[in-house]
């Protein structure tokens, strides 16, 4: 079995739940190849950088997948025909990442910030220090 990683933005009109029942199934053509999900994120809605379908916006969620090649040619097949799905991209690595993505630990971080600019480097304290000439 091979490992992957997978990432795909559904369009921003579906809902989480739909989303999360997008996932669902998407695993279950995965079981059938006798593969499986090892790790589920969703990431939210977010903003794209351009377009993509009159869409500016998308849900992303990423998949940790043990899977046989066939598998996932058959998952993106299903992917290619699902309207809902905007763009997917599936990448071989040689091992999986463990505890949460980068994205879900950027998130972490911003909550721990308050939301304040800079985060934890300083940033923008609101007081203006004098200038050295």
């Amino acid at each position: 079995m091979a490992l992957y990683e997978h990432i795909y933005l559904a369009r921003q009109d579906v809902s989480q739940q739909q989303v999360e029942e997008l996932t669902t199934q998407l695993s279950e053509v995965l079981g059938q190849g006798g593969g499986k999900v090892t790790k589920n994120e969703y990431w939210g809605l977010k903003g794209l950088s351009y377009r993509i379908r009159k869409n500016r916006k998308a849900h992303y969620t990423l998949l940790n997948i043990e899977a046989s090649p066939a598998a996932v040619a058959e998952m993106e097949r299903q992917m290619r025909i699902n309207e809902d799905i905007l763009r997917f991209m599936t990448v071989r690595v040689d091992e999986l990442e463990e505890g949460p993505s980068a994205m879900m630990q950027k998130r972490d971080r911003d909550d721990r910030d308050g939301g304040r600019p800079g985060g934890d480097r300083g940033g923008f304290s609101g007081e203006r220090r004098p200038r050295r000439f």
